[in-house]
């Protein structure tokens, strides 16, 4: 299977730049994962396609802003780091722009020196692993100093931090939004909850590589970047209800998707567990627990849109987004949704 073999054409007018006012207000398609056959509706719409009994699971994670620009303590030349992944004693893994001036040894400062980084090592990728020395809590530090990492197909400035929060993230960590969930407003879960639909929480904290280009010819070549993730026993027990009653398990975007299917045995049974994952879910591949997905519209070639694919079949999938460009559908990160159904 070739990577090519996921590409659509999409109007670069298409890619939403910024979030709508009003967050359940956005389009939703709703397409039948077996017939391919296509509704047009309005996000708050999900109502009706959910039952008494289903569950939907969400990704709870937070984005922290890990976007800081600084300067290098030699020549005061500007440097921006992209914080990916924390290690252990104050380490992370980063993306640094310009790489070339981040060897080894060097040190950089933000924030006037509230914050300052010494990177240790330079991996395969480019990626640095870097150092960082404070006065006080980083938590706290890098809310003061960092900005939202958004992805780079958006360009204009994002006037609320808040829009690239889903209304229920709870623990920090992510690079990226799990952005299925950003249609979501507390109005709409409460309506959900009230018609007997279950919610399960899921932890899985994206990282940037959600946005790496698939480079290889290949689709069985591509390596999955690894992320961490976290499964409650609750969350867990939810799930596993609706399994044994006949009942629909939902996930709302990739990321909860991908913690399921990480966590699942080979009857669909989930434990409460964490850990690293880096599962590729392509054209081919059995889902153990995952019976639905609420999802956005991807990027031409990516994994996100080999996962939902690999869901239905790749020609109702490109048929799909061939018709959100026809209508006019905007795509990514801040786009319209789609109901895998």
């Amino acid at each position: 299977m070739k990577t090519s073999d996921f590409y659509y054409d999409l109007p670069e007018e298409l890619i939403a730049q910024v979030p709508i006012s009003d967050r359940s207000s956005s389009k939703l398609m709703v397409m039948d994962k077996k017939t391919g056959e296509i509704e047009h509706k309005i996000f708050k719409d999900i109502l009706e396609y959910l039952n008494e009994g289903d569950c939907l699971v969400l990704n709870d994670t937070r984005v922290i802003p890990a976007r800081l620009i600084g300067e290098k303590v030699a020549t005061g030349g500007k440097i921006e780091f992209l914080l990916l992944k924390r290690n252990d004693d104050d380490t992370w893994e980063t993306l640094v722009k310009p790489g070339k001036k981040a060897k080894i040894g060097s040190e950089f400062s933000f924030g006037n020196g509230k914050l300052i980084a010494q990177v240790n090592n330079i991996l395969e990728d480019g990626s640095r692993i870097v150092k960082f020395k404070y006065n006080g809590i980083f938590e706290e530090i890098l809310d003061e100093l960092g900005n939202m990492p958004l992805p780079p197909y958006i360009t204009e400035t994002l006037e609320d931090k808040d829009r690239y929060q889903t209304v229920y993230s709870k623990h920090k960590g992510s690079a990226a939004a799990p952005t299925a969930g950003l249609h979501f407003t507390k109005e709409l879960l409460q309506q959900i909850k009230n018609k007997g639909i279950n919610l399960a929480f899921v932890t899985l904290h994206v990282g940037l590589g959600t946005f790496r280009p698939v480079k290889v010819d290949d689709v069985d070549n591509h390596k999955m970047h690894s992320e961490y993730y976290s499964v409650s026993k609750k969350a867990a027990e939810k799930i596993n209800k609706a399994k044994i009653n006949n009942k629909r398990v939902i996930c709302v975007g990739t990321t909860s998707c991908r913690t399921l299917e990480s966590v699942a045995d080979e009857n669909g049974h989930i434990a409460e567990k964490n850990g690293w994952t880096d599962i590729f879910i392509y054209p081919g591949y059995k889902f153990k627990v995952v019976d639905n997905l609420i999802t956005n519209f991807h990027l031409p070639e990516s994994t996100l849109i080999m996962l939902v694919s690999s869901l239905s079949n790749r020609k109702n999938i490109l048929n799909a987004y061939e018709e959100a460009v026809k209508n006019r559908y905007r795509f990514f990160s801040f786009g319209d949704a789609m109901f895998i159904k």
